[in-house]
């Protein structure tokens, strides 16, 4: 058996052709959500980078495994303390250490250890090829040395790959003389008017039209596609673009590993693919252009297509899914020894079942922390989002938010105010999550909270003073009393 997994940088599950795109983004990849099996309401619980891969691979939320941020503490794997032996628990029972104990050689291409210096990573590998850009790669540098260890090692049996683009990260990045497909064609759903434009351009905080570079307009030779500022609807048309044809490249490039499988007669009915992502993006949502800042739909739904042999095809798997659940399913499907929860404990469930007979095994709702960007904590359930912020990153949003999801998928109408017995519903939701994951942490700290008492999020933290200097005297200094108020003087 071979299995080969795609782990896809920022790639939104509403802009892929199998979850009702209607641009062509993502041809190879509908063609395998065909052939297996397509998980439509599947989440990163715990967004954005880091912490999301920190949920994949240990089978734990944030909460548990204690990083829920991108720095100070909450940005590193909880000690095991005293039971830890000679290795950690983690290592032996996270994701791609399944694929080991199954006797498979086991490879990947991705720079994530070191630019988050996430060593944890790299557990159950035996060789990790890094290109040595830290996530600033793209995907030219990425596939030719999958396909060079192809064609040493590919027609050996029993291997796991792990293949990580990065190709639809900010900044956007395809190479200049990459010719795209989707040039001429205008995204689908173009919801972003002149009006709400004219809004975005109003916007207070990081990563809006006027400041795509976070704090700043700052724009960089190195990236040419991404510019510092959007002065126009056209320009911010064209950048979204540059979103969707990063999605296309990385596309193109499966197509390029699973072309050498086919012609070299391996892409069979023992050939096992795993299409996933860390987190979805913004894109003009909430103002933000070009981030993936919030715990809300489009940064936390991501796609799940696995093609596993003698498991259904072709079909889709509804209900509430989390990447905690991934490494529970990979140790079912591999047949390994199962986790002893004395010892180890899975936040997520094996969904073997649904891949195998759609038997449901979702759960009810789907908790989604985010600590880096912004500290907020949201629930999704029925047709429904509600997001509740601790520290809204310097963006003035209400402490309760609620989004019909399906009614209003860029979150442009804030139900709160008129729907109080949802927004209670909610708040109940992840009052009990909360409790339950307390009761069986090994600590009684929420990391959320640890980021909060070491001056909040990351990405905002002492960036206050300088952003109210550069809204002086412009047409948004209207918002340094609304930030002072809000925040104090961070």
């Amino acid at each position: 058996m071979r299995v080969l997994m795609f782990d896809i940088d920022t790639l939104r599950a509403d802009h892929m052709g199998c979850y009702g795109y209607g641009r062509d983004t993502t041809p190879v990849m509908d063609q395998v959500a065909r052939e297996g099996v397509r998980f439509d309401d599947y989440y990163c619980p715990n967004a954005p980078c880091l912490p999301s891969r920190a949920s994949m691979i240990s089978g734990q939320y944030g909460i548990h495994n204690g990083i829920v941020g991108h720095g100070g503490t909450a940005a590193d794997m909880r000690l095991q303390g005293s039971t830890r032996s000679f290795t950690d628990d983690m290592s032996e029972n996270g994701l791609f250490m399944q694929f080991r104990r199954a006797g498979m050689r086991t490879v990947s291409f991705s720079t994530f250890a070191e630019r988050h210096s996430a060593w944890w990573f790299n557990a159950g590998f035996h060789e990790c090829y890094n290109v040595g850009c830290r996530g600033a790669e793209s995907a030219e540098m990425v596939t030719p040395r999958v396909l060079e260890w192809l064609e040493k090692n590919g027609e050996q049996d029993n291997w796991m790959m792990h293949v990580h683009f990065w190709d639809p990260h900010t900044p956007y990045r395809t190479p200049a003389d990459y010719r795209c497909p989707l040039e001429g064609t205008s995204m689908p759903d173009d919801w972003i008017t002149q009006e709400i434009f004219e809004e975005h351009l109003r916007h207070i905080g990081p990563h809006g039209a006027n400041e795509i570079n976070m704090w700043n307009d700052d724009h960089f030779a190195a990236w040419p596609k991404h510019p510092g500022r959007l002065d126009t609807l056209a320009q911010a048309k064209e950048f979204l673009d540059q979103y969707d044809y990063g999605v296309r490249y990385t596309d193109d490039n499966i197509g390029r590993i699973l072309g050498w499988l086919k012609d070299h007669g391996l892409y069979g009915d023992d050939l096992a693919v795993i299409i996933t992502a860390d987190h979805g993006e913004d894109l003009g949502e909430f103002g933000v252009y070009a981030e993936h800042g919030m715990a809300d739909e489009p940064v936390c739904r991501i796609p799940l297509i696995i093609r596993w042999p003698g498991m259904q095809r072709g079909t889709v798997a509804k209900g509430f899914y989390d990447n905690t659940d991934l490494a529970p399913t990979v140790q079912e499907l591999l047949g390994v020894p199962k986790t002893d929860p004395g010892r180890y404990r899975y936040d997520g469930v094996s969904f073997a079942p649904a891949l195998r007979d759609g038997t449901g095994t979702a759960k009810p709702y789907a908790v989604l922390t985010q600590c880096a960007h912004v500290c907020q904590r949201s629930v999704r359930f029925e047709d429904y989002i509600y997001i509740r912020t601790v520290h809204g990153g310097y963006h003035l949003l209400p402490d309760e938010m609620l989004f019909d999801i399906r009614k209003d998928p860029h979150e442009q109408h804030n139900l709160a105010p008129v729907r109080p017995d949802l927004c209670a519903r909610g708040a109940k939701m992840i009052l009990d999550w909360n409790d339950a994951m307390m009761k069986t942490s090994r600590t009684d700290v929420d990391p959320m909270w640890t980021v909060m008492r070491e001056g909040g999020p990351e990405h905002c933290r002492g960036h206050l003073p300088a952003y109210i200097q550069r809204l002086t005297g412009t047409s948004r200094e209207y918002g340094i009393e609304l930030l002072k108020e809000k925040y104090g003087e961070e």
